[in-house]
C-alpha cells in the first residue's frame, strides 16, 4: 500500500513540474473538446450530406479545430474567438492551396504532392515575424496541406474543405468561451526582424525539398513525417534549432515505443486507446512551451495509438515515425547550420 502511495505521489509531482498551474490543463481539455465536437459534427449525415468527400469531413474538421486551439494564445474571449476563426480558415486555405498546387507537380507523382508542403514549411518559419497569430496562421496553412496530402483531396473536395473550416471555427470557439479568464497564455518571443524570419522560412522550405528528393531517390516510408519534423525544429537561432532538434528526437524516441507497446490494446479495446490519446494531448498542451521534449513525446504517442485504433497495425510503418523524425530533425539542423545561419542564443518560447 505504501509503495502504491509513493508511486501516486511521484506521478503527482511529475505533473506539477510539467504544469505548475491549472490554466494549462484547461487548455489541454479545451483542445481535446474542440477536436471531439468538430469530429462529431463532421460525422453527422445532415451536415455531410451532398458533399463530394463526406467521409473525410470529420477528420478535416477535427484536425483543423485541434491545431487551431493549440496555436491560439490570447488572454481574452473576444480575441481568442477572432483568432480561432482565422486559424480555422487558414487550415482550410492550406488544404485548398494543396489542391491548387498539386496538379503543377503531378508529373512527379507522390513526390510532387509532397513538394507542395515546402510552401507551407516556408510560411511556418516566415510568418513568425507577425507574432503569435502569424505563427499560428503559418502553422495552420501547413497543417491544412498535410491533411490534404494524407487524405488525397482533389479539386472536387473544395466544398468539403470550406465546410471543415466552418465547423472547426465553431467547435473551437465554444470551449474557449467556457474556459474564460482561467487561461493564461505563456509569453511569446517573436522573431527579431524580416531577415531572420526569411532565413527561417527558407531553411524549412529547402530542408523539406531535400526530403522530397530523398523520398524520390531512396523511398521513405512516410516522407511527410520527416518534412513535419524539419519544419517545426527550425528556431530563431542556430542554437535554438539544435535545442529543438535534440528535444524532438528524444521525445519521439520515447513516445513511439510506448505507443507501440499498446498495439494489442488498440485491437481489443479501442476506446481505451482514444482515452489514452486524449490524455496525451492534454499533456502536450501542458508541456508547451517549456518542455518541448515532453510535448513531442506526447504527440508521437498520440499519433501511433490513433493510427493503430484506426486500423493501421504495421509495426514498420508506425516505427518509421521515430527514424523519419531523426532524418527530418537532422536535415533541419543542417539547413539551419549551413543555409543563412542565425547567430544568437535560443530565446524563443514556442
Amino acid at each position: 500500500m505504501a509503495t502504491r502511495l509513493q508511486t501516486v505521489d511521484k506521478i503527482s509531482q511529475w505533473f506539477d513540474r510539467v504544469d505548475p498551474g491549472a490554466h494549462r490543463r484547461v487548455k489541454g481539455l479545451r483542445l481535446v473538446t474542440a477536436y471531439g465536437i468538430a469530429a462529431m459534427l463532421g460525422a453527422l449525415h445532415d451536415i455531410s450530406k451532398g458533399l463530394p468527400d463526406a467521409p473525410s469531413l470529420s477528420a478535416l474538421a477535427g484536425g483543423f479545430a485541434l491545431w487551431a486551439s493549440v496555436s491560439e494564445g490570447q488572454a481574452t474571449r473576444s480575441k481568442s474567438a477572432r483568432d480561432l476563426v482565422l486559424l480555422s480558415y487558414a487550415a482550410a486555405f492550406g488544404a485548398a492551396s494543396f489542391i491548387g498546387f498539386a496538379p503543377l507537380f503531378a508529373p512527379l507523382g507522390r513526390s510532387g504532392a509532397e513538394l507542395t508542403l515546402a510552401t507551407g514549411a516556408f510560411l511556418v518559419g516566415y510568418l513568425r515575424r507577425f507574432g503569435i497569430l502569424g505563427t499560428g496562421l503559418g502553422s495552420q496553412v501547413y497543417i491544412g496541406q498535410l491533411y490534404a496530402l494524407g487524405i488525397g483531396l482533389t479539386a472536387g473536395d473544395l466544398k468539403t474543405v470550406m465546410m471543415a473550416g466552418t465547423i472547426s471555427a465553431l467547435s473551437a470557439i465554444v470551449p474557449r468561451m467556457l474556459s474564460g479568464p482561467v487561461e493564461r497564455p505563456p509569453p511569446f518571443t517573436g522573431v527579431r526582424g524580416h531577415s531572420i524570419a526569411l532565413s527561417m522560412g527558407l531553411q524549412a522550405a529547402i530542408a523539406a525539398a531535400v526530403i522530397v528528393g530523398l523520398d524520390r531517390v531512396i523511398g521513405l516510408t512516410e516522407a511527410a513525417w520527416a518534412i513535419t519534423a524539419c519544419t517545426y525544429v527550425i528556431g530563431n537561432s542556430t542554437a535554438g534549432t539544435f535545442d529543438r532538434v535534440r528535444r524532438r528526437i528524444v521525445g519521439t524516441a520515447i513516445g513511439v515505443p510506448i505507443g507501440l507497446l499498446l498495439l494489442p490494446v488498440a485491437t481489443h479495446a479501442p476506446i481505451v486507446i482514444w482515452m489514452a490519446a486524449a490524455l496525451a494531448m492534454i499533456i502536450y498542451a501542458m508541456a508547451l512551451p517549456e518542455r518541448y521534449d515532453i510535448a513531442c513525446g506526447a504527440f508521437a504517442f498520440t499519433l501511433i495509438v490513433t493510427l493503430a485504433a484506426s486500423g493501421e497495425h504495421s509495426i514498420p510503418l508506425l516505427a518509421a515515425r521515430a527514424w523519419e523524425t531523426l532524418v527530418g530533425g537532422l536535415l533541419g539542423l543542417g539547413a539551419a547550420t549551413v543555409l543563412f545561419p542565425i547567430r544568437g542564443p535560443p530565446t524563443e518560447k514556442r
